[in-house]
């Protein structure tokens, strides 16, 4: 996706986000937007049915309310505008079993734009997932599924990759009393230029090697209310916010937290991907930390926790933005407010900007 390229985005959004995007020139809009109908009995057959651990995804493009008895063995996919306005309420059901295979390439839930032939691309929005066990992972992507995709590389090296990756990606999701059992993967991903996520109400648990959550470069407007994080993390944080602005963490219990629980950094050069929007503009409020083991404990919260130490920087002369202008985190205009740290004390909440509110935490 290079400069002079066209890049014509098709689909169905609020007036906020059709204003600013008419007026880039980079949006197509349908006259009218599909509302989700229920699904026919052919797409409960099909999730119901038994699958080996590599069966493919069901794409689900209408309304699912499975029975709380249900296993759902084989990978769901939300793939583009025909999914917008779907709701997937699993009444306690199950989806993913421990034996199938999963991996960022193969999660167990995929909410994810699509690109068609000619360059556009079909957004979902508008959907809900709500009421299940997830076991393994769920991801949320746009212009590629992480931050080195190679579209996302090239969409980088332009100035206003911001707002391509945000035009781009799911928006208006809400993801709400879910059960995330991780089994090694990152259980829950918000790709490059995810917005307007809700994550509410919900459990994180299980292991991994990476964080509980992450939200990556050129993400905005998420909030995350009310959850509880008791992820076991090899040596990782419970939640990463990557080069990730304007997100609202408020409310939530991270439990075990002596691996870290919100850090805020920059993943300056990664993969040769120029991160552009720093974390600024977060409001982190109260949240309870708690440490059940005092040695080495990492903070509860680390405003510019690299700060441009990082092995993978990227910088190049001749693109004078971004990560690849200055690495530094610059992690500022944050508020953190009103958390509470148990077992631990008010130094497991560091800063080192002057810009960022940090009040009444203990």
């Amino acid at each position: 996706m290079q400069g002079t390229r066209s890049h014509a985005i098709f689909f169905t959004v609020g007036p906020w986000l059709a204003l600013s995007l008419l007026a880039s020139g980079s949006v197509m809009f349908p006259a009218s937007g599909a509302e989700a109908k229920a699904c026919p009995v052919s797409v409960y057959e099909q999730l119901r049915k038994p699958a080996g651990p590599e069966a493919g995804p069901v794409e689900i493009s209408c309304d699912v309310t499975l029975d709380p008895k249900d296993v759902i063995a084989r990978p769901l996919a939300f793939s583009g505008a025909k999914a917008s306005g779907v709701n997937l309420d699993c009444r306690g059901a199950t989806l993913g079993t421990p034996d199938m295979s999963i991996s960022h390439r193969r999660p167990t839930v995929i909410i994810r734009s699509v690109q068609g032939s000619d360059g556009m691309w079909s957004v979902p929005q508008g959907i809900t997932v709500k009421n299940c066990t997830i076991i393994g992972n769920m991801r949320l992507a746009g212009l590629g599924l992480n931050g080195q995709s190679e579209q996302v590389r090239l969409s980088s090296l332009n100035r206003d990759h911001t707002t391509r990756a945000q035009a781009a990606a799911p928006t208006v999701i809400v993801l709400d009393k879910l059960d995330f059992v991780a089994r090694g993967t990152l259980p829950l991903y918000l790709g490059p230029g995810v917005t307007k996520v809700t994550v509410s109400g919900s459990r994180f648990r299980g292991e991994t090697t990476a964080t509980a959550l992450y939200l990556d470069a050129e993400s905005a407007e998420n909030r995350i209310i009310g959850n509880r994080f008791a992820v076991r993390t090899t040596r990782r944080e419970q939640i990463a916010i990557d080069g990730s602005a304007r997100n609202i963490i408020s409310g939530n219990v991270f439990e075990g937290a002596v691996n870290g629980g919100i850090f805020l950094y920059r993943n300056a050069g990664e993969g040769g991907t120029i991160r552009h929007q720093p974390p600024q503009h977060n409001r982190i409020e109260g949240n309870s930390f708690r440490y059940d083991v005092m040695i080495r404990p990492r903070p509860a919260i680390w405003l510019n926790q690299r700060n441009g130490r990082t092995t993978h920087r990227f910088s190049a002369p001749n693109l004078p933005f971004g990560s690849s202008l200055d690495p530094r985190d610059l992690a500022r205009f944050n508020v953190v407010r009103d958390n509470r740290i148990s077992g631990g004390w008010k130094g497991l909440i560091r800063n080192t900007d002057p810009s960022n509110e940090v009040t009444d935490n203990d």
